[in-house]
Formats: C-alpha cells, sequence, structure tokens
C-alpha cells in the first residue's frame, strides 16, 4: 500500500444492513516488504485487524497479462460474512496475479470498518452494495428502482467521499423471504402479496423468523410489512441468530417463512424458496469493486483487471460458492482461488 495523506471531509456512516464503517483520519505508511503486523496495535483502534501479505504463486490468465501493477502495493479488505470474505480474496488474489505486493485484511470483524478504511485509504479497496451505500453511507431513505441507475447515483455521490465505483455485477444480495418447498406448496405464497394475503386470513398460518436487525429496520420487516399490508402478529414473529433462521425456515417451525440474504448457500442446500419482491419493495445489493479514489488515479489499470471476474458474478454462482464455506466447510480463500483458476483469470504455479 502507498504512501496515504490524510483526507478531508471525512463522515461517519451509520449502521450497515445485513450485517455488511466507524471513522478515522490517520495516516499510515508500509515500506516495502513490510507485513500487516507491525500495524496491529494501531489499526485495533479503527475496527481494523492486522492483516497478512498474500503469498499465493499466482500468475496471469485472462486477466493480469503482462503484471500491470509489479511494483504496487495494495490493500485488499472486506466485511466478515462469507460472500464478502470471497470476493475480497478474490480482489486480492487478481491483483496478486497481476503483479502487486498485497496485503489482505479481508473479514472486518462488524464489518463498519471496512468502508472507512477504503474511504480513509487504509485499504485501496473491497467489493461492496450499491444498496448499501446508498441508504446506510450516504442516508438516503428511498432506493432506486432500476439497478443500473441505483449504481450510477452512488458512484456519483461517492466520489465526493474519495470512492470510486467500478462496474457493477448482476450479483444482488438483497433481501429475501424464502419457505420450503413443502409449505409453499400448502399456503401457495409466490409472492409477497401472497404472503401478506396469508397473514389477513389466516394469521395463525404467518409466522416468520428474522433476525432482530431485520425485524427492526424500515427496509427490513418493518417496510416490507407496510408496504404490502403485511399483519404478523407479535407472538409469530421470532427473533433469532441469522444462521439459525435457514434451518428453522427449513423445518416449517417455528416459522413459515425466513428473511435471509438471497445469495446464502443454505437457500438451494436446504430446498428453500424464495417468494418473488412482486412490488419490488427490497432495495438492489447489487455488488461492484469500490476503490479509494487515490488509488485509482495511481493505478487505471485496476478497473480494466477487476470487470470479467465481475461481470461474470450472479447470484446462482454466489450461492454456490457461498455454499462451499457454510455447507461443506472450505476455506474462503481455497473457494475464491479455485474458482478464479477454473475460470481462467488465473493460473497457479
Amino acid at each position: 500500500m502507498r504512501t496515504l495523506q490524510p483526507r478531508r471531509g471525512e463522515r461517519q456512516p451509520g449502521t450497515p444492513p445485513h450485517g455488511r464503517g466507524r471513522r478515522y483520519g490517520r495516516t499510515y505508511t508500509l515500506a516495502a516488504g513490510a507485513t500487516a503486523l507491525a500495524l496491529t496495535g494501531t489499526l485495533s483502534g479503527c475496527g481494523l485487524v492486522s492483516g497478512s501479505p498474500l503469498a499465493d504463486n499466482v500468475k496471469p490468465g485472462t486477466v493480469g497479462a503482462g503484471q500491470p501493477l509489479k511494483g504496487a502495493q495494495l490493500t485488499v479488505t472486506s466485511k466478515e460474512f462469507t460472500e464478502q470474505i470471497i470476493l475480497g480474496k478474490m480482489m486480492g488474489l487478481v491483483f496478486r496475479a497481476a503483479g502487486a505486493k498485497v496485503v489482505d485484511r479481508t473479514a472486518v470483524q462488524g464489518s463498519i470498518g471496512a468502508r472507512s478504511a477504503v474511504e480513509s485509504g487504509t485499504a485501496d479497496g473491497m467489493y461492496e452494495y450499491t444498496g448499501t451505500s446508498w441508504i446506510t453511507y450516504l442516508g438516503h431513505t428511498k432506493p432506486v428502482p432500476d439497478p443500473r441507475e441505483q449504481w450510477e447515483a452512488v458512484r456519483k455521490e461517492d466520489r465526493k467521499h474519495g470512492i470510486e465505483w467500478l462496474q457493477p455485477s448482476v450479483l444482488d444480495n438483497t433481501y429475501a423471504l424464502v419457505i420450503s418447498d413443502q409449505l409453499q406448496k400448502k399456503y401457495g405464497t409466490k409472492t409477497l402479496s401472497d404472503v401478506a394475503e396469508l397473514t389477513r386470513k389466516n394469521p395463525n398460518a404467518a409466522s416468520i423468523c428474522a433476525d432482530s436487525e431485520f425485524a427492526s429496520r424500515q427496509d427490513g420487516l418493518k417496510g416490507m410489512a407496510k408496504k404490502y399490508g403485511m399483519r404478523f402478529p407479535a407472538g409469530q414473529v421470532h427473533k433469532m441468530a441469522g444462521g439459525v433462521v435457514y434451518t428453522q425456515t427449513a423445518k416449517g417451525k417455528p416459522c413459515a417463512f425466513g428473511a435471509i440474504a438471497a445469495t446464502d448457500g443454505r437457500i438451494p442446500a436446504l430446498k428453500l424458496k424464495i417468494i418473488e419482491d412482486d412490488r419490488k419493495f427490497f432495495p438492489n445489493y447489487n455488488v461492484a469493486p469500490e476503490m479509494n479514489s487515490e488509488t485509482m488515479k495511481e493505478h487505471p489499470e485496476i478497473a480494466g483487471l477487476l470487470a470479467p471476474i465481475t461481470k461474470k458474478l450472479n447470484n446462482k454462482m454466489a450461492q454456490e460458492l457461498n455454499a462451499k464455506v457454510d455447507v461443506e466447510g472450505q476455506d474462503p480463500h481455497d473457494v475464491a482461488k479455485d474458482w478464479l483458476v477454473k475460470e481462467g483469470f488465473i493460473k497457479t504455479g
């Protein structure tokens, strides 16, 4: 990572959705070959953990020819949930194959520090979600319905905060409700409008599992219920840890419906069915590289390196990769590397 100068105009973002940073303004210098371990004490107060050099012996495949990042020192970060860690590892491995020395500072605890790190320059980039930035960090209350227009609005406004958004993916990790195949056949609930009708006609059957954050957010249960006219009885709303929502919904007890993230690998693994958001309540959470603006001025070639990887991402692929970690127990680093090699983006050895 390069020598960084403190940046003005830093802002304090709010609490991000779905577990998806705190503000600080310090100057950090990493000399060539220095490890991130020396930063352990300094960064702990910023919500970041110490990173480690990415030592993989990888080389260019269909991306990174000529190693355009040779001599660069870059730091990648991510939030701490599975999909974010995988995407952060992908970014780091691509930079590594393109010749950069890379510090891996993925899986930031609590996820608050990741956005702040990119904004301040403590990290050079991460994969972020358009809806998260628009609603949480930029403070808007209404999402932009069209995914491309949402990305363009975020890109334009975030430039004021020293952040450059690269081209987005169709991968949309938005909120969704799921139901087991058996109960969907029983109740006929294929859309959220169907769910709303069920809550009014058969409230005893209208039970929902959700984590505490979704249950309290205006862009979660409260807003969804208002938009669709849902009437979940208070005793039928079951709050629990996010991971438990999947297993309990698959059982159909104590809840018929579960509030989840749409790209989670446990959806196909547990044979859950996503219920259509037919009135388009939930924001678009399309993923895209979010880079520090100064980094992009120094290394504009990053856009071309990441574009084909981002373009390849989609919900089905994300579910499959997430399942390798959350269901099969594989390491996120290995999952990211194996996918990049399989797709031909990078080579090993």
